[in-house]
């Protein structure tokens, strides 16, 4: 089983063959086929190969299963002694991807 670390937004995803992650919203379809290329790190068979900062000709493929959006985040302001509060939320989209390919 081969493993990588991708990056897709600001984070890194440390993924395999036929896991699911949750990513920063792409402008995908469901059912269409994305690429990462960027791919921070590979390991084959035992054989890790570390990029600098990239694998060259490292690319990540997968499908994307689902557009979603997470759980709502709240949080609230308030100023102490003068009956001034706010509540606000926040619900982050996120796309789901099924890894299908990791190759060079």
């Amino acid at each position: 089983m081969s493993h990588a670390v991708i990056k897709s937004g600001s984070k890194q995803y440390l993924v395999s063959d036929k896991t699911k992650i949750k990513v920063e919203k792409l402008p995908v379809a469901e059912g269409k086929t994305v690429k990462f290329k960027e791919v921070l790190l590979t390991e084959e068979k035992g054989s890790v190969t570390v990029g600098t900062p990239l694998v060259a000709g490292a690319v990540v493929e997968g499908t994307v299963t689902k557009q979603g959006r997470h759980p709502k985040v709240t949080g609230v302001k308030m100023k102490a002694k003068k009956r001034n509060r706010k509540l606000y939320g926040h619900k982050q989209a996120f796309t789901e991807v099924e890894i299908t390919k990791i190759g060079k």
